[in-house]
């Protein structure tokens, strides 16, 4: 999943800590080496998206782990073609309980580069390290004597946050609570996705299969960061999310930049001057109807916006830039626009590798990020006509010979399949009773998003099976997730537990 979240707080009363977290907490305290071994086994089996090997042995382990935890009868849920890499889903009935809740993470996990990683590190070779890599800390040995970690210290391994750390979160947090011989009120459903790096292609299809049996009152989703300032949060919805892939074109073959400099179109250039047509000085995207169809905040999202303890920053200096791309805006203004951001480009080569040359293709790749009243769709087709309006031939094949002969400057263009937002009311009585619940576990003020920047494809739960979802993530917000040297911090992943446990165990 791709993560930027949008901060803001709600008033709230603060909490002490519930009896039964302490509980929850004690029985963590007891099987955490245990637990944490069971991780970093999980961790060590690769899980890229694109491996459906590696995803079937990470399916088997969840599995397996979900039967050591007295969750019989698990299942593989397909979609009616069965070409998708399937759901794991088990379902608890509870005596009594008259209303259910679905706990969702997925098992799939980004491409690696194992040469960006650290020193040390390598992505399915789960390291200790006693702190953070950036901040100094040192590779340490896994511990065997029981109560040795250190809540502070981290685990690198892709998908250690991204989303492993969901996973263990629920299972962890269920049998804690059978071990605590707490009450359950709600039935309990497990839902966990194999396909969410990929873009859940498809999940509706597979949702419009199991629409009785995935029916419930709320759905849980245990993924993504929790607050910049580490306190606990809630999210009620996430951003919609689409790529555009352009390739501009320039002379056939490569050219000598002496001899043909200053006379030969260089696509580079062309390239350069495209994208920076798309964005004004202060950052707002200049392609016609990009902001036109937000559907406005509500009164209380708008307040809780206004109450936001600003972040910026810390942010800044921890990250390193002075300045925001758009001027004055702070972070949580800026994640409840869309936004259109350049993931990559490329033309020619640089560094040891570069040459003298004028190259023969430029290529860029934009993320769109939709908030609710946007169309993915729409939102892409209104970039290719900014790009037609800037004098070009858009073409979504190769350009032959003779189009090159007509026209001067050419645009081939890709457009990916994308999902919309989705955003969950905030005073929802179940979300009141999730809120509730949350802020059991913690003396903190729990951090209330009506937003977040990432993505998921929430509105699919709505779509196919007419739920209501909320997001509650666990990781630290300095995981790296999809980037090298992804880590989970301890304290992130116990308090993810107790928080998951809080949940289930709501009146």
């Amino acid at each position: 999943m791709r993560i930027l979240l949008l901060c803001l707080c709600l008033p709230l009363c603060v909490h002490s800590q519930s009896d039964e977290t302490l509980r929850i907490r004690s029985v963590r305290e007891q099987k955490e080496t245990l637990w944490m071994q069971e991780y970093i086994r999980f961790l060590a089996i690769p899980n890229i998206a694109a491996d459906k090997s590696g995803l079937s042995r990470n399916a088997a382990f969840i599995m397996q782990m979900m039967r050591q935890r007295n969750i019989q009868h698990v299942q593989l849920l397909h979609n009616e073609s069965r070409t998708a890499t399937p759901a794991i889903y088990r379902e608890v009935l509870v005596p009594g309980a008259t209303r259910t809740l679905i706990f969702y993470s997925h098992y799939d996990g980004q491409p690696v580069d194992s040469t960006q990683w650290a020193k040390g590190l390598r992505p399915f070779v789960p390291k200790l390290v006693k702190g953070s890599l950036e901040q100094g800390a040192a590779i340490a040995a896994f511990p065997e004597a029981v109560g040795k970690y250190d809540p502070d210290w981290r685990i690198y391994a892709r998908g250690a946050s991204d989303d492993k750390a969901g996973i263990m979160a629920i299972l962890n947090a269920y049998e804690a609570i059978q071990k605590a011989g707490l009450p359950l009120h709600y039935n309990i459903k497990f839902f966990f996705e194999g396909e969410e790096e990929a873009g859940s292609p498809n999940l509706g299809s597979l949702f419009d299969k199991h629409k009785t049996l995935l029916r419930s009152d709320l759905w849980i989703i245990c993924d993504g960061p929790v607050h910049q300032s580490g306190k606990k949060a809630i999210l009620f919805g996430a951003r919609g999310d689409a790529h555009v892939d352009i390739t501009i074109y320039g002379p056939t073959r490569p050219l000598h930049s002496g001899h043909y400099g200053n006379w030969a179109p260089n696509p580079g250039l062309l390239l350069a001057r495209l994208l920076a047509s798309m964005k004004d000085e202060k950052g707002r995207v200049t392609i016609r109807g990009f902001y036109d169809d937000m559907i406005p905040l509500t009164e209380q999202e708008k307040k809780a916006i206004n109450d936001v303890p600003s972040v910026g920053n810390e942010l800044k200096e921890e990250l390193h830039f002075v300045s925001e791309e758009m001027p004055g805006v702070d972070l949580s203004e800026a994640i409840m626009m869309p936004s259109l951001n350049i993931n990559g480009m490329q033309s020619g080569n640089v560094g040891a590798k570069a040459s003298n040359v004028i190259p023969t293709t430029a290529s860029a790749v934009l993320d769109l990020r939709m908030v609710p009243g946007n169309d993915y769709k729409r939102q892409q087709e209104r970039v290719v006509n900014h790009i037609r309006e800037q004098g070009y031939y858009v073409t979504e094949e190769e350009p032959t010979d003779a189009e090159r002969k007509i026209f001067s400057r050419i645009a081939r263009m890709k457009l990916s399949g994308g999902y919309n937002a989705q955003r969950t009311p905030m005073d929802l009585p179940v979300v009141q009773g999730v809120i509730e619940a949350v802020k059991s576990t913690t003396p903190d003020k729990v951090v209330l998003i009506p937003t977040m920047g990432g993505s998921l494809p929430l509105f699919l739960f709505e779509k196919y099976l007419k739920a209501t979802t909320i997001t509650v993530p666990v990781a630290n917000h300095d995981n790296n997730q999809h980037a090298e040297n992804e880590n989970i911090r301890i304290r992130n992943l116990w308090n993810g537990i107790e928080t998951m446990a809080a949940i289930m165990m709501m009146h």
